[in-house]
């Protein structure tokens, strides 16, 4: 994903935003990005994801995800239309 894409769909909410928030508030808890524009709040879908970004933050590494933005949409509407979470792409988010 690039850092203008949206991570949290339901709140527009980038990956680029969720990093400079995660850089600035170094929150201790991943539930806490949810101060960023509410992100993480509504459909619930991106959760797994937000957590996997904290967990790379608190450890140093690149905030970065393995898949493409329309891979994540993709995967999200079968969220949307089943509540079934699949693996992405490239990734090792848990379902």
């Amino acid at each position: 994903m690039q850092p203008d894409d949206e991570i949290c769909l339901c709140f527009h909410v980038t990956q680029r935003k969720i990093n400079a928030f995660l850089r600035r508030e170094n929150p201790p808890v991943a539930s806490l990005i949810s101060e960023c524009l509410g992100a993480g709040t509504g459909c619930g879908w991106c959760i797994p994801i937000l957590e996997r970004l904290h967990a790379r933050h608190r450890e140093g590494l690149a905030v970065e995800l393995g898949f493409s933005a329309e891979d994540y949409a993709e995967a999200r509407k079968v969220y949307r239309a089943t509540s079934e979470r699949r693996v992405l792409p490239g990734d090792k988010i848990s379902p």
